[in-house]
């Protein structure tokens, strides 16, 4: 990637040979990223960088610049006007997320195949060819008919895969730069001490796999959750990307959430546009993806649907330049060591491949920061090649007596129930220390749940006191 990057640079003439050599000499002798070494040097501003590193796609201004075929264009948009009755240049648009003037030419090839025709016009759509309403003839409606056939998607434009692949890595998270203070105010809603901050920091910064391992009950899965906050910046992913002649769904509006969405061009307006970004990209901020206990190795693979005869994509691809969140690692429904195997080369080249019904193979970027959680011990789920391959790996363990007493008063406080210090002392020294349990972050948050319940209940206001405490308590805990 440093080699690459350095290359792309270079291209956009950001970047000197020599400048490349100096840098990556630096690099060799302090370590630290490339880009780091760049500014360091003063090749580069920081502003310069974050702009290369967040770089919009450009609108293609031909058929040949969108990367596919004519003949794969003519066959969506024939799909589309299928679905649409009559349309104009406008609706088509909107629906295939490719410039006028390319669904323009692409409308004049149908038109000379005798798939379309004009019916009328509409003087609220513009003038020419851009007030015209068309239909599909009956001709066009039979090859609509037969290449829904063959694929049922009928969507945006996709992207090709190199085109893809590049956005990726331009976008990739092991450029993006997280400073101390966006960690400190990330993590601020939680009580976490100083030293584990410390440790989380460079790690979130590296971009590399992260495990969170420790008792249940102490926010391993906040810890991960709050780490996915902290990614800076937004992205671009395609609707859908095209290998071969297969379409791959990519986006995913419950994975994926879409910012700075603006309105529709005005088809009209369009023509005379040369600098819009390319509408077959969406601008989301990092994606965020967790799985728990119903990951299985199939949601790691291609899901072709035999219906829709097209692909959706699969989690990690989804999860790409952003966040995968392992959570209750171990507890899947396969062995831990299956999906070891599967990781464990992408996880340290940084690439994954994926299979296409038809047997052909081919490379995805793996570029996306990796947590595993789990209170599960660490050496009874995984073997010592696969822990070398995960950089850092940290305890969350039980909090300390002042983490616990500062837990309960900030649950009080979101929950407007007055914080008393006694009652806590008594709730330590009646039960804790009696029991020998030991203290989990989770208990003050599900206590006060307890009392809440039963005030609401009695219709009583919430409260600290010895015998609702005890209550709660007694309602919570299982005496084994």
């Amino acid at each position: 990637m440093e080699r690459l990057l350095g290359d792309q640079l270079k291209d956009k003439h950001l970047l000197t040979d020599d400048q490349l050599k100096e840098a990556l000499e630096r690099q060799r002798l302090h370590g630290g990223r490339l880009g780091t070494n760049l500014v360091a040097l003063g090749f580069l501003s920081e502003d310069q960088l974050g702009s290369f590193f967040h770089r919009k796609p450009h609108s293609p201004q031909s058929v040949e610049e969108t990367g596919l075929r004519l003949s794969f264009i003519v066959d969506l948009v024939t799909k589309h006007l299928f679905t649409l009755g009559d349309f104009t240049l406008h609706d088509v648009v909107e629906r295939v997320k490719l410039p006028t003037p390319i669904i323009d030419e692409v409308l004049e090839e149908i038109q000379r195949n005798h798939m379309v025709e004009v019916k009328g016009s509409s003087g609220s759509s513009g003038f020419g060819r851009m007030s015209y309403r068309y239909i599909l003839t009956d001709r066009g409606k039979a090859r609509a008919q037969e290449l829904i056939g063959i694929s049922r998607y009928v969507g945006p434009a996709p992207v090709p895969l190199h085109t893809y692949r590049r956005m990726i890595e331009v976008q990739t998270v092991k450029n993006i730069l997280v400073k101390e203070s966006s960690v400190l105010e990330a993590f601020s809603h939680l009580i976490v001490g100083g030293e584990l901050l410390t440790r989380l920091g460079p790690a979130i910064s590296s971009g590399r796999a992260l495990f969170l391992y420790g008792p249940p009950g102490n926010g391993k899965t906040a810890i991960a959750e709050t780490i996915a906050r902290v990614m800076p910046e937004t992205v671009y992913i395609p609707y859908a990307v095209l290998v071969d002649d297969d379409v791959i769904m990519l986006y995913d509006p419950v994975t994926h959430e879409a910012v700075n969405q603006e309105g529709s061009v005005a088809a009209e307006n369009e023509l005379i546009k040369r600098d819009l970004p390319d509408s077959r990209w969406l601008e989301i901020k990092r994606p965020i993806v967790m799985a728990g206990g119903e990951l299985d190795l199939g949601m790691l693979d291609l899901e072709f649907n035999d219906i829709s005869r097209f692909y959706q994509a699969p989690l990690q691809m989804k999860a790409n330049n952003g966040i995968f969140i392992i959570d209750d690692f171990g507890r899947q429904q396969m062995d831990p060591q299956d999906l070891l195997n599967r990781w464990i080369v992408p996880l340290e080249r940084h690439t994954d491949f994926l299979s296409l019904q038809s047997g052909m193979k081919f490379e995805i970027p793996f570029d996306q920061l990796v947590i595993f959680s789990t209170n599960l011990e660490p050496k009874k789920l995984v073997d010592e090649a696969f822990l070398r391959r995960i950089r850092y790996k940290i305890k969350i363990d039980h909090p300390s007596e002042d983490e616990f007493e500062r837990i309960f008063r900030a649950v009080c406080k979101s929950n407007d129930v007055e914080y008393r210090k006694e009652m806590v002392d008594f709730l330590m020294e009646r039960f804790y220390r009696r029991s020998g349990r030991a203290l989990n972050a989770c208990h003050p948050r599900d206590l006060i749940d307890h009392i809440i319940d039963d005030a609401h209940y009695h219709c009583y206001q919430p409260e600290l006191t010895e015998a609702s405490l005890t209550a709660a308590w007694e309602t919570y805990f299982v005496e084994l």
